[in-house]
């Protein structure tokens, strides 16, 4: 499938999520739970959780006072909000996402609650509009996989974070490949597993852009709890430019 067709199909299935207000409250803040966020986490913006995660980026992250948070997927924030809590009122956090409705709710979820330490950004993940070596950490949320062209993201990762910098994720890999078929069906596309790489391939890829990578945590169990049973797991990552 064409590169342009898979984000067409991603963006029009969050445009709908982010307008029905995601997964119900209950399930999503289950979701949430089950992936590694505490109440606390879960409560801090509860309408920027939609129960979209594979795992908490941000419990692995090293994030300081005053440091330059890039957030790749922000969707309506949730990450983004917590980061704004670790980085201070010196520090910045910013929230990248292509879908327009996943921003707007984002936008109003930081007006309403009234964060000043964060921008998000309308922009695609593999050509960020940001300059050479100005952030400190990145994080991402079970998007990467999402994304057509993975070796671009990995790339442009690199190009935007400061020498030393670190990148966290949390993404689904496969452990098996899966059929043609499931490849092209939109449900898969968006729910986090069309787009899914082998394990051994994702990390590759990784080590290709330039990063050091260390694997953090697997989670095999998620496939049962939210992937009926299909050959993955919740990657956890921690990746550094040295």
């Amino acid at each position: 499938m064409k590169e342009q067709k898979i984000k067409k199909i991603v963006k029009e299935g969050y445009s709908k999520i982010a307008k029905s207000c995601g997964c119900c409250k209950c399930s999503s803040k289950k979701i949430s739970e089950s992936i590694g966020y505490s109440k606390e986490e879960i409560n801090n913006v509860p309408e920027a959780n939609l129960g979209l995660g594979c795992g908490n980026p941000l419990a692995l992250a090293k994030i300081k006072q005053g440091a330059v948070v890039l957030d790749l997927g922000c969707g309506a924030g949730f990450d983004v909000f917590l980061a704004s809590k670790k980085v201070g009122p010196n520090g910045k956090v910013i929230g990248i996402d292509m879908t327009k409705a996943m921003l707007e709710k984002a936008k109003n979820n930081a007006k309403k609650y009234d964060y000043k330490n964060i921008k998000f950004i309308l922009g695609d993940i593999e050509n960020l509009p940001l300059k050479n070596n100005s952030i400190d950490v990145i994080t991402s949320n079970c998007v990467i996989n999402l994304a057509p062209n993975k070796d671009k993201v990995f790339q442009e990762s690199f190009r935007v974070l400061k020498k030393e910098g670190k990148m966290f994720i949390s993404d689904i890999v496969l452990l098996e490949e899966i059929s043609e078929e499931k490849k092209k069906d939109k449900s898969l596309i968006t729910g986090c597993v069309a787009g899914a790489l082998l394990k051994k391939d994702y990390l590759e890829k990784i080590k290709k852009a330039g990063f050091q990578v260390k694997i953090l945590n697997e989670d095999k169990n998620i496939s049962k709890r939210q992937y009926q049973g299909i050959a993955l797991e919740s990657l956890k990552i921690e990746a550094i430019k040295k």
